[in-house]
């Protein structure tokens, strides 16, 4: 395969009061032994991509010369991004496309579809180890598995961080995004009790088309009791919330302590003993948590991230899970897609109003070849 020297990569950079979207021409890297070159055909723009694409900056400046996208970085967020000051980023966490060159020893992925992770994949072509990289069977299309890791394991280390804390069911909210139906998957599949929070009815809709058991709609006026019965049937007593901000994150440990304490009365004025998690993945809400003081004294809230839970699950765990994805990458971790766009238009600021929303529904593909 015939490779160019030179290609086009999408670059963020925040300086002087303001964000810059540009397309960079850059050398395309040269594999070393134990490498591959891929070139890109499938990149998601996923939510966990856009602080790195955007940071705090105000969209409603967004502004193009054609070449060049800017906004203006508002003063209260320039703290944010003190440490990128200056710096032009590459950008996409994950992408998918065709080995078409390897170093020493890697030289049967030629040809190969493969999926591969680590930033950089708004790009047309990524260099990376080759033990790195995710290998699909014969027929699977970059399109197909482009999102394979940052949906797929996280939905999985979800439910092995569930099983590895000692709770036996749990609860995701913003539940109808990808990552949850992804999620629905794997707990029906594993007999799992997953408690799916929406914020309406379409979305409780989509949940039900999938053979969802436990929807509760934020949005009704029961919620709250609607979600401690849920609570008290399915024993979930760990949370991986979405939206962050305001008070549901407060809500769930309410109600998991209401359902607790239905099921066994506490002898002491401190509630139920038995921990609640909450682990916030998300930030649809930029506001403050907020926490009502009626979850008793066990529980705990804090922060959830993928790269820490493989550190920690170690490379069996993680072989274990990549495997997993591979081999179900076209039924329990199959994406839709509702745009595919070029480097050039995923910085239009049309486009770029769109992709940000996070709309459940909608997920952009970068096809850096178009």
């Amino acid at each position: 395969m015939t490779v160019p020297t030179r290609m086009r990569e999408l670059r963020s950079l925040i300086a002087d009061g303001k964000l810059e979207l540009s397309l960079q021409d850059v050398d395309v890297p040269v594999p070393g032994p134990g490498e591959v070159l891929v070139r890109i055909e499938a990149a998601p723009i996923n939510p966990s991509d856009q602080p790195l694409l955007l940071g705090p900056a105000d969209l409603s400046t967004l502004d193009s010369d054609g070449n060049v996208t800017t906004a203006a970085i508002p003063e209260s967020g320039a703290p944010l991004v003190a440490a990128r000051l200056g710096k032009s980023l590459p950008a996409g966490n994950e992408g998918a496309g065709v080995v078409v060159a390897a170093g020493d020893g890697a030289e049967h992925l030629i040809g190969k579809v493969v999926a591969v992770l680590g930033g950089a994949m708004y790009t047309q072509y990524r260099k990376a180890p080759a033990a790195s990289v995710l290998v699909y069977a014969d027929g699977v299309t970059p399109a197909q598995g482009a999102s394979a890791f940052v949906n797929p394991l996280t939905a999985l280390a979800m439910v092995e961080t569930m099983r590895m804390e000692g709770h036996t069911a749990l609860v995701h909210t913003a539940a109808a995004s990808n990552l949850g139906q992804m999620l629905n998957k794997i707990c029906l599949a594993d007999g799992v009790d997953l408690v799916n929070i929406v914020r309406n009815g379409g979305q409780a809709e989509i949940l039900g088309d999938l053979g969802a058991k436990h929807i509760v709609d934020s949005s009704k006026p029961d919620f709250r009791d609607t979600l401690t019965d849920v609570l008290y049937e399915t024993g979930a007593t760990i949370a991986f919330d979405a939206v962050g901000g305001g008070p549901l994150a407060g809500y769930i440990l309410g109600a998991m302590e209401a359902a607790l304490v239905r099921k066994t009365p506490p002898t002491s004025g401190y509630g139920s003993p038995v921990h609640k998690q909450v682990y916030i993945y998300g930030r649809l809400d930029l506001s403050p948590t907020a926490l009502a003081p009626n979850a008793g004294f066990a529980w705990g809230v804090g922060g959830f991230l993928l790269t820490p839970f493989l550190m920690k699950a170690g490379p069996e765990m993680m072989q274990k899970l990549r495997q997993r994805v591979a081999d179900e990458i076209l039924t329990t971790f199959a994406s839709g897609y509702t745009s595919e766009i070029s480097l050039a238009e995923a910085i239009a600021p049309d486009t770029i109003r769109g992709w940000q929303r996070k709309a459940t529904g909608e997920k952009y593909l970068i096809n850096p070849s178009l």
